[in-house]
């Protein structure tokens, strides 16, 4: 059994999805998912939620047989600090 991916809700990923071709049509035409809401930091469709959404089920379909799975995770654990990088950026934030 492996471990889950550590995903922290940040909601990035929901906020970028204009990034890449199998997201791209979830874009509500600012970048962000159309299913996430802002208010409440979430995905409305969450249980439902398409594939490519779901990491674990991306790595089973697409990956398990190139990557082991601690190589997987670091991956998209790279991506996510991109993509939070990405925001803080688009966002006019400054980190202290």
């Amino acid at each position: 059994m492996r471990d889950a991916f550590p995903c922290n809700q940040c909601g990035a990923c929901c906020k970028s999805v204009e990034l890449s071709p199998q997201t791209a049509g979830l874009d509500r035409g600012d970048g962000t998912c159309r299913h996430y809401d802002d208010e409440e930091r979430h995905c409305r469709i969450y249980a439902l939620r398409p594939d490519v959404c779901n990491v674990e089920k991306t790595y089973e379909a697409q990956f398990q047989h190139r990557l082991v799975w601690a190589v997987y995770v670091e991956l998209n654990v790279r991506a996510c600090v991109e993509l939070n990088a990405r925001q803080v950026e688009r966002s006019g934030i400054r980190e202290a």
